[in-house]
């Protein structure tokens, strides 16, 4: 293939995904935005300036940005010491507890709200603390969910720094302590940074948790574009708040991605093989205290407390909850049906996110010399990574109001709801792939071409081999994602065909013993595949680079 046509097969492969990014996010967004700053006859402020003088805005703002911040918080404190043991240290089980902690992040948001409202509910089990319906509760969530952001993205690059400065430091007679303040906490910045970005973004857009747990008392910028969309059709001050979703989220994300940048070009500094140690009980007894009471209290209680109650019906032990999840019907509907509907939605939202997932790394991977085209490609990352935090909810609304009519009139479509789906799954697609692609040492693929192989030579025998370490758990994340996925999805489900997370919710909301057994078995249900999914995906994880 000679240059041209190569370089012709490059901008090709950045339009498709890029084509897809503006029909399917940019222009639904763009026009409920539009809309909302649009009276019918003339462009206005009223709406930006209504919404801004609500106290209730003001209260969804700083009650967004005081649960994701003191969450990021949490996340750090606790998922440092994990990150050390699960990455740096090696004991008899380790790849088992790196998967099941991993499992919380993959879990649908309803499900987790479920899981912790049983929990906390006054028959709970925590029923006594009285933290039921308080901020308390949807930050122990937000918490749970995000555990895993940090001790992953931390501890695959606290596993690959050089040993030797640490060596060095001791050697010169520095405490651990020192050793750990003065040489690894400021070695390991660009992934404490990129991490604590991520968990910011998401728990800022933790929307089932918020609907379940907050019991219309909480409200995050996200649950109150829902709240103004649906409840009182108010597009000027939705537009409004999606906005400022916006602008919060590009700031988290412009962080994320430097600091990503930073850690993949250090990983290229580090030895190949990763550097562990076996686990030493005198030493690191702090870690493994830490890490077992978040395993066993935070992790574990929730989902085994959700089991235990799906179990249980008017105070007996039974497994009728689960024998009536094929047989009772809720609104047309049986639990079972919809979770058909989840899994053949959630497989073509995942042929599309990895489809596309690929085809964004391997362009936004390439190493161009003219600084004009490595901004374009930053640039592409970055607009591709924005659906990480922009509301579902604007999304799926966005769709009912611009996709409806020719030549796209999808809005009855099947294929919608895994175009939604698709879209909320593809920028985790391209964090797992993007960094496995940039941590290639640039003079492997300069000695391939040296020795007089064409390009597409180089990039069957050097790039293919790297990008598949990644693509099993790629896939896991798409289909967990998109299985689980709510906000949008809500608002484009059929009342007679929703998915699992949809009905669950509906079930959690309705009264009555027997809808909240069902909604606790169906939970359990949704929880085991995705749990299954990430298990799977897990064993085919990239092992040299961050998978964040």
């Amino acid at each position: 293939m000679s240059r041209l046509g190569w370089r012709a097969g490059w901008a090709l492969a950045a339009a498709i995904p890029a084509a897809f990014l503006v029909v399917f996010f940019a222009w639904p967004a763009a026009t409920l935005v539009a809309r909302g700053f649009h009276d019918g006859t003339t462009w206005t402020l009223e709406g930006f300036t209504a919404v801004f003088e609500s106290r209730r805005t003001w209260r969804a703002v700083g009650f967004t940005l005081w649960s994701a911040t003191t969450s990021t918080l949490f996340c750090l404190a606790l998922g440092l010491p994990g990150a050390y043991l699960l990455f740096r240290t090696r004991f008899r089980g380790r790849d088992t507890l790196r998967a099941l902690v991993t499992i919380p992040f993959v879990l649908p948001t309803v499900v987790v709200g479920v899981a912790f409202g049983s929990l906390l509910r006054t028959d709970g089990l925590l029923g006594w603390l009285g933290l039921s319906g308080t901020p308390v509760a949807i930050l122990a969530a937000m918490v749970f969910f995000n555990y895993s952001v940090v001790v992953r993205t931390v501890g695959t690059f606290w596993a690959r720094l050089d040993p030797r400065l640490t060596q060095a430091a001791a050697t010169l007679g520095a405490s651990p302590w020192r050793v750990f303040r003065s040489v690894t906490l400021p070695a390991l910045a660009p992934a404490i940074l990129s991490a604590a970005a991520l968990v910011f973004l998401f728990s800022a857009s933790s929307y089932g948790i918020v609907m379940v747990l907050g019991q219309t008392r909480y409200s995050t910028i996200e649950t109150e574009i829902w709240f103004l969309t649906t409840q009182l059709l108010d597009l000027p001050s939705a537009a409004a708040l999606s906005i400022t979703q916006l602008v919060i989220v590009t700031l988290a994300l412009w962080l994320s991605g430097r600091a990503q940048h930073r850690m993949t070009r250090a990983l290229r500094l580090q030895p190949d093989v990763a550097e562990v140690t076996p686990l030493r009980m005198s030493m690191d007894w702090g870690s493994v205290l830490v890490t077992l009471l978040v395993a066993v209290v935070l992790l574990g209680l929730p989902l085994a407390n959700l089991l235990w109650r799906s179990l249980h019906l008017s105070g007996r032990l039974t497994p009728d909850n689960f024998v009536r999840l094929g047989t009772q019907e809720i609104f047309g509907a049986t639990v079972w049906g919809a979770l058909r509907t989840s899994l053949q939605t959630a497989l073509a939202a995942t042929a599309i996110a990895v489809t596309l997932g690929v085809l964004v790394a391997l362009v936004a991977s390439r190493r161009p010399r003219r600084g004009g085209a490595r901004a374009a490609l930053s640039t592409l990352e970055s607009l591709f990574l924005l659906p990480l935090g922009v509301s579902a909810v604007t999304v799926g609304f966005g769709y009912l109001i611009t996709l409806n009519r020719p030549p796209l009139d999808l809005r009855s479509s099947l294929i919608l709801i895994p175009i939604a789906q698709a879209v909320v799954a593809l920028p985790l697609v391209v964090r797992t792939l993007l960094p496995t692609l940039r941590a290639i040492e640039p003079r492997q693929l300069e000695a391939a071409a040296t020795l007089g192989s064409a390009p597409l030579q180089v990039f069957r025998r050097v790039e293919l081999p790297h990008l598949r370490r990644g693509l099993g758990l790629a896939i896991g994340f798409a289909f967990a994602t998109s299985l689980g996925e709510f906000g949008a999805t809500s608002f484009l489900a059929r009342p007679d065909n929703p998915t699992l997370p949809v009905l669950i919710f509906r079930l959690f909301g309705r009264p009555g013993a027997e809808s909240y057994g069902l909604a606790l078995a169906a939970s359990v249900v949704l929880a085991l595949l995705a749990g299954v999914t990430m298990a799977l995906a897990e064993r085919l994880r990239p092992k040299e680079v961050t998978s964040w």
